[in-house]
């Protein structure tokens, strides 16, 4: 263990999951919940898959304050210092910052990987080599890796890395731009150009080399996580976190900071990754019957194909003459939707918070 104790790992667990709903909700979103069925949460998966790469007490979780408690109880081996509390949503980059400039003041010599809480990663092992090479070759050098996942179709759900071939430090490549969510034709074209990859919205990096990232192109988030570095691992934490979070902006570490430097670097990979967003990427995961369903629950099908339904196991759930189509129940919520038009559940959720109120949400 003593070789990887200047490991850490930093989980992002604050969202909601809007394009989930009904299943995540606000009180409970999709990272606290088994989504996949198999009798774990996504963040005790996520966890659970950094096991060997790092000691349990470097494992970092930054949350809603509202979250906290909630990720105590899945995550019982974390310390309360190991769980970050956002005030209010800023995005990724106050996010990374608050807990690189924690870890950072913690131990100078950490190397940190940073990854969302809600993916789904088939190949652990690979994943967990791939995640240590970058760690080891972040150890040394001063670059922000990020890693890519070789395209087997053009998603336009992803974004995307070029990256130069000719430019290569052993296992990485320097990227040369980033692409968010491309239209169809480009992303067809991308797939085809065999030079990008889908951003995982995975990073890897030590505390020194990101730190100088944010004090180069984010110096107002720098300075705000400078100015309260002396209050961390105190009791002046938590006021001193929620009197900076006003005044930070809302921004992305891709935009604020991966887009503009020149010591970034991307790992191609391939480990059975989705960022399991929407309805359709958990049909996509998970096991399908000889109709090509996805049936989690007490549920009988007649006639119905290529469709996925979640529900209660507690209620017997009879479907018949469905094709391409999400049933969601949870709670109080039952949702019925063509699978082609998910795309419209964060309307859906919108409609009902305004029209039928909090309760639903």
């Amino acid at each position: 263990m003593s070789e990887n104790k200047h490991n850490y790992v930093v989980i992002m667990a604050g969202g909601v999951g809007s394009r989930f709903w009904p299943y995540s909700r606000e009180s409970r979103p999709k990272q606290f919940q088994d989504i996949l069925g198999v009798g774990k949460t996504m963040i005790q998966m996520t966890a659970e898959r950094f096991e060997p790469v790092c000691p349990k007490e470097n494992i970092f979780v930054v949350t809603s304050q509202a979250y906290k408690d909630i990720t105590l109880e899945q995550l019982p081996f974390l310390s309360e210092d190991q769980v970050l509390c956002e005030p209010m949503r800023r995005n990724t980059a106050p996010c990374i910052a608050y807990a690189s400039y924690k870890i950072g003041l913690k131990d100078p010599h950490a190397n940190i990987v940073v990854a969302p809480a809600d993916h789904v990663i088939l190949d652990v092992p690979e994943f967990q080599l791939r995640v240590e090479k970058a760690l080891h070759y972040a150890a040394s050098n001063d670059v922000l890796i990020t890693l890519g996942i070789r395209p087997n179709r053009p998603d336009t759900g992803y974004g995307y890395i070029q990256a130069l071939n000719n430019e290569r430090l052993e296992v990485l490549y320097k990227v040369k731009t980033f692409t968010e969510k491309p239209n169809e034709e480009l992303a067809r074209a991308f797939v085809l150009s065999g030079d990008f990859v889908w951003n995982a919205g995975i990073f890897v990096w030590n505390a020194k080399s990101i730190k100088h990232a944010f004090k180069t192109y984010l110096d107002d988030v720098d300075h705000l996580f400078s100015s309260v570095e002396d209050k961390f691992y105190t009791s002046e934490e938590s006021h001193a976190i929620d009197e900076i979070y006003h005044q930070c902006r809302d921004i992305s570490i891709d935009y604020g900071i991966m887009e503009h430097a020149d010591n970034v670097y991307v790992m191609r990979t391939d480990f059975g990754w989705s960022d399991l967003g929407t309805w359709k990427s958990l049909y996509e995961q998970a096991p399908k019957n000889e109709e090509e369903n996805v049936l989690q629950g007490n549920v009988m099908a007649y006639e119905t194909f290529n469709s996925i339904v979640k529900t209660p196991s507690d209620r017997l759930v009879v479907v018949q003459g469905l094709e391409n189509y999400i049933v969601a129940e949870y709670d109080n919520v039952l949702m019925i939707c063509n699978k082609d038009h998910e795309q419209r559940v964060k309307q859906f959720l919108k409609n009902a918070k305004e029209q039928k109120g909090e309760k639903y949400i």
